[in-house]
């Protein structure tokens, strides 16, 4: 027993060990996303006692297999698995074989080791995965279970030696298929207590090692995507370049109005009918977090260049929101865009005392998407009316 412990404390340490060398970050998996289901099934045999001494093809029975789980990042995740069929074990020096009907049920932690080493890719064609878990153990009842003699080395008690904790690991091969499809293969063995093959002798373990393979359905969203930061330095160039822009407004604000910038004593030409809006204007725009409709610090500054500006102007501003189209569902996504919409009015109003008559508020979801790169869409984009 404590083999087993020791043994499966490297290796859970080992798997999570690995996984923080994780270079990027990734969206955090929904809980709708990125499940699967296998079914299979393949050959096993146990290594116990005077089994070394038989037949080897005698030893090896059918095992059907069956799991689910689900990959919270590219790198790891949690499976739970059932197996089981029947195991012959021998006696006698090898002699006499027992036909054990069982079934093992673990959870298990996965580690996809291409990804962590080559880079996560969605459309890869073979990913190994090592994994090791703790399960549960046990052994089915037989008609020839009674008490016998202590001295044949056959426990007495069936009830005593049916149930065992199960310490397993294994490494899986799996082929992509297409997105939702993939064949993999499993090598594995689950370590068992002396006793579970009811023969005892000097060993302290014994292990199940089974060979499967069969088929991996995948559910609900399929991929992961890379979470790119904002990058602060462009958002603050974008700013800059937009307070130039209102800088030259307010010079053609007082040219139009007949008062040169360079002049401001100079008397005022004739007025000229011209709307402001005819001057060039950039469109402001706030950006958001992944699932987020609050509006971070560093956006602030296009809201205040936005009040700014509706002072100045008297003008309207429609103020439209967004959400990307590769995160959540159409009806998720128009609800998280409103929200988003309603937040900047939100500041624009209470913040900047703008009248909430001189606002438009319209969101958009996912049904329209303003920029190319899928991130910048989560955002607000408010244009002057």
């Amino acid at each position: 027993m404590k083999a087993r412990i020791i043994l499966f404390n490297v290796l859970l340490s080992f798997l999570f060990i690995s996984v923080s060398y994780a270079q990027k970050a990734y969206e955090p998996s929904k809980a709708g996303d990125n499940w699967f289901l296998h079914l299979g099934a393949g050959g096993q045999t146990i290594f116990g006692d005077n089994d070394d001494k038989a037949d080897f093809q005698k030893r090896i029975t059918v095992m059907p297999t069956v799991s689910a789980g689900k990959w919270f990042s590219p790198y790891w995740g949690l499976r739970a698995k059932g197996q089981g069929g029947s195991l012959h074990g021998f006696e006698n020096e090898g002699l006499f074989m027992q036909h054990d009907k069982y079934y093992n049920v673990h959870l298990d932690a996965l580690w996809n080791l291409s990804n962590q080493l080559g880079g996560y890719s969605s459309t890869r064609v073979l990913n190994i995965t090592p994994y090791v878990g703790l399960g549960f153990a046990h052994r089915f009842e037989l008609n020839t279970d009674v008490a016998v003699p202590q001295a044949t080395g056959v426990q007495p008690n069936y009830r005593e030696s049916a149930n065992a904790i199960s310490v397993n690991g294994g490494l899986q091969f799996g082929f992509r298929l297409n997105k939702r499809i993939s064949l993999d293969f499993d090598l594995g063995a689950a370590m068992v207590p002396d006793y579970f093959d009811r023969v005892v002798n000097h060993a302290e373990n014994e292990a199940i090692v089974s060979a499967s393979g069969g088929l991996t359905f995948k559910l609900g969203k399929t991929d992961f995507e890379v979470i790119e930061p904002m990058d602060r330095g462009l958002i603050e160039d974008l700013n800059s370049r937009i307070n130039t822009l209102h800088a030259k407004n307010k010079e053609l604000s007082a040219e139009l109005a007949g008062r040169p910038v360079n002049c401001p004593q100079c008397p005022p030409a004739a007025p000229v009918v011209s709307p402001l809006s005819s001057i060039s204007y950039i469109p402001n725009v706030v950006f958001f977090q992944i699932n987020s409709a609050k509006v971070d610090d560093n956006q602030q500054i296009s809201i205040f260049n936005t009040a700014e500006f509706m002072n100045e102007s008297r003008e309207k501003i429609k103020v439209v929101g967004y959400a990307d189209k590769d995160t959540g569902t159409d009806k998720y996504n128009l609800q998280l865009s409103e929200k988003r919409a309603k937040a900047v009015a939100n500041e624009l109003i209470t913040k900047y005392k703008i009248p909430s008559q001189h606002i438009i508020v319209e969101w958009k979801g996912s049904e329209e998407q303003p920029y190319k790169e899928k991130n910048w869409n989560r955002v607000v984009i408010m244009i002057p009316q």
